[in-house]
């Protein structure tokens, strides 16, 4: 979109075209098993479980084998769902429950917030799941059961409507500010909203009016949220009794001058007309010189709500419930550039997922036979009517790299997020190179020995870290499970295990201007339950990556994401697509606390040695050997370019 303009200055200024690019991917880069083919000619990989080292207690179930690098086996039952399964593959340090979801609900449940209870008037119990629940659980060994008994029921319940939200409402009466439009590059008018600002005039209906026909008068921009703005009608000076909030890309909103153009009405609230005898003469005088939008703004938000994906198209995408490997799926539903994929083998279009269409897990047909890629192949013998296969061209680009000299190599210690737990940035190892610059990765301590829960990231992915990064920069680092030398030092882990940390050279060290500030709200997915989207909070930046905290949550559910992450958006996203926003999970959002929230100590449960003071780090370099931190202070938490890596000397 055009910058905004002097009223008295109305010539067009050229378009800028939407870019369609829109960086590097999130913390949620996942996929699973089996064979590496395109959907349709290649047959799937044979599935070898390697030699178990002796010594080491063994479980296998449902075809995964678990080893236990503490030497204490054991089972555990979920205490939300009843599943029996492997104990050390159970979510949380009390391992009572089989994955985050459950958790989460039980947690809901129990303190009575559980948004669906609260819906159908129904009190809450502890075996109600919220929302039905189907997290990524490809570490639990009795999944495939649980799976099983669930083919047999309806699945396809329709999220109940939540109670009433509103948005500015929950901003004025916590004192918060929205994060811009600005900041979200992949959403409407991401890469077009230009100068809006407050201040800005623009031409709203007017409801306070005994009129039987439509009339508009003009508001100022007194604050702004996102797509929200908080209006105040032309007039009415600092009287803020009909101040009101309005999502400037709805179709009503207009520029000034709209209502000249196209012989509507303009005329004043009722409540104040009595102030002045000639209106026009007091317009002429209050917008000389004041900003408007442009007048193709209606225009813009049209051509932004435009999307390439269409129903019916064929997508590779991550396999939910095992992350080694891609599927085929279709698309069914697009929804603001969120699509619904349902795979290719499910009988009555229950089995789906929900991503943006820019999300790194999702690719055309045949990427995973060009990479090397697990596939699952389809049984479907041919396309239906209508299907086809997506073009190339709609899918996110990755940067070009150069893997035939210094790259990653298989065994490479490193720091990732965790896609099955995206609270935590963990251990991790480069299990297998794949061509494009894409990596197999998995987490140290907690791997099926198949391989079977990797994940993959891309080499130039900001979800994956060089060794030293969580503690230069003050964040929790999980150490491999079981492992008992504590606290964890990077040093004494590579040389019991023989191995080498990644060169910090190899990963993307690009900082964009995102914008972000610690305290913005947003309107952000659920990773764990990809089809939410919940009001959340950034409570924490560290140069590109994002704390994001979901409103009425506890901390422990909180997702690091990349700033650039297609799954953030701006406030009013879900007004303007017509997606379904989910509330703070508390009774009302009025008891929300006023303040960020704050991480909240784990007493039990060790993630990793604490950053040092800078003076501190600099009086300890000699005993790191060949680490040394590089420029910057430690504890840097901004949108700057200043480095924060550690650097490994030769």
């Amino acid at each position: 979109m055009e910058d905004t303009r002097d009223l008295a200055e109305r010539t067009p200024r050229p378009e800028r075209k939407r870019r369609d690019s829109f960086g590097m991917f999130d913390g949620y880069d996942s996929c699973s098993e089996e064979s590496t083919s395109s959907s349709s000619s290649e047959d799937s990989e044979d599935e070898v479980v390697p030699s178990i080292p002796a010594g080491l207690p063994i479980i296998k179930n449902n075809g995964q084998v678990y080893t236990y690098p503490d030497g204490k086996a054991g089972m555990a039952t979920c205490e939300m769902c009843g599943m029996v399964g492997v104990r050390d593959a159970f979510y949380s340090k009390t391992k009572r429950f089989c994955s985050v979801s459950c958790s989460r609900s039980y947690s809901s449940n129990s303190k009575k917030a559980s948004i669906l209870a609260r819906l159908q008037g129904k009190p809450p119990t502890k075996k109600a799941k919220v929302l039905q629940k189907q997290p990524l659980m490809a570490k639990l060994a009795a999944y495939a059961q649980y799976q099983a008994s669930q083919q047999n029921q309806a699945k396809s319940k329709a999220i109940v409507p939540p109670e009433s939200f509103e948005w500015g409402k929950y901003i004025c009466s916590n004192n918060t500010v929205g994060a811009p439009v600005s900041c979200f590059k992949h959403a409407p008018m991401g890469m077009c909203w230009g100068d809006v600002e407050e201040g800005v005039r623009i031409e709203v209906p007017n409801s306070d009016t005994n009129l039987s026909t439509k009339v508009y008068w003009i508001a100022e921009i007194i604050k702004l949220a996102g797509f929200k703005a908080f209006l105040r009608f032309e007039g009415f000076d600092n009287d803020t009794s009909k101040d009101f909030w309005c999502n400037l890309c709805i179709p009503e909103v207009h520029p000034v001058g709209w209502c000249a153009s196209n012989g509507k009405p303009l005329v004043p609230p009722k409540s104040i007309q009595h102030k002045y005898s000639n209106w026009k003469a007091f317009l002429v005088k209050r917008l000389t010189g004041a900003k408007t939008l442009p007048p193709d703004f209606n225009t813009k938000v049209h051509e932004n709500m435009q999307f390439p994906f269409k129903k019916l198209m064929r997508v590779e995408v991550v396999d939910k419930n095992y992350l080694c490997r891609t599927r085929v799926a279709l698309v069914e539903q697009v929804i603001g550039g969120r699509l619904r994929l349902v795979y290719e083998e499910s009988q009555d279009n229950s089995d789906d997922f929900w991503c943006h269409m820019y999300s790194p897990l999702i690719h055309n047909i045949g990427w995973s036979r060009s990479i090397g890629h697990r596939f699952k192949r389809s049984d479907v013998a041919k396309k239906s009517e209508g299907q086809v296969d997506a073009p190339a061209q709609v899918f996110q680009k990755v940067k070009d790299v150069d893997q035939n000299g210094d790259w990653f190599k298989d065994g490479m210690k490193l720091e990732a997020i965790d896609p099955l737990n995206l609270s935590a940035i963990c251990v991790a190892t480069v299990r297998k190179v794949l061509a494009d610059g894409y990596l197999m990765i998995g987490i140290d301590g907690s791997e099926a020995m198949d391989g079977s829960d990797w994940f993959c990231y891309h080499g130039t992915s900001p979800s994956i870290f060089p060794v030293g990064f969580c503690e230069i920069n003050n964040i929790e680092l999980t150490p491999p499970r079981g492992y008992t030398k504590l606290p964890f030092r990077w040093f004494d882990y590579l040389r019991e295990t023989g191995s080498a940390a990644a060169p910090v050279r190899l990963f993307n060290k690009e900082v964009p201007n995102h914008g972000f500030r610690q305290g913005m709200k947003l309107e952000a997915v659920d990773l764990m339950e990809p089809r939410l989207v919940c009001v959340a909070t950034v409570t924490r930046i560290v140069h590109r990556l994002l704390r994001i905290h979901f409103d009425g949550w506890e901390d422990e559910y909180d997702q690091w994401v990349d700033c650039e992450s297609p799954d953030l958006y701006p406030v009013g996203w879900c007004q303007l697509t017509g997606y379904q926003l989910q509330p703070p999970a508390s009774q009302t959002y009025r008891d929300m606390p006023q303040t960020v929230p704050k991480q909240k100590k784990k007493a039990q449960q060790y993630k990793g040695q604490k950053k040092k003071p800078l003076l501190r780090m600099k009086e300890e370099a000699v005993e790191v050997d060949e680490f040394t931190f590089s420029q910057g202070t430690s504890d840097q938490e901004s949108n700057g370019s200043g480095s924060y890596y550690i650097k490994q000397e030769p």
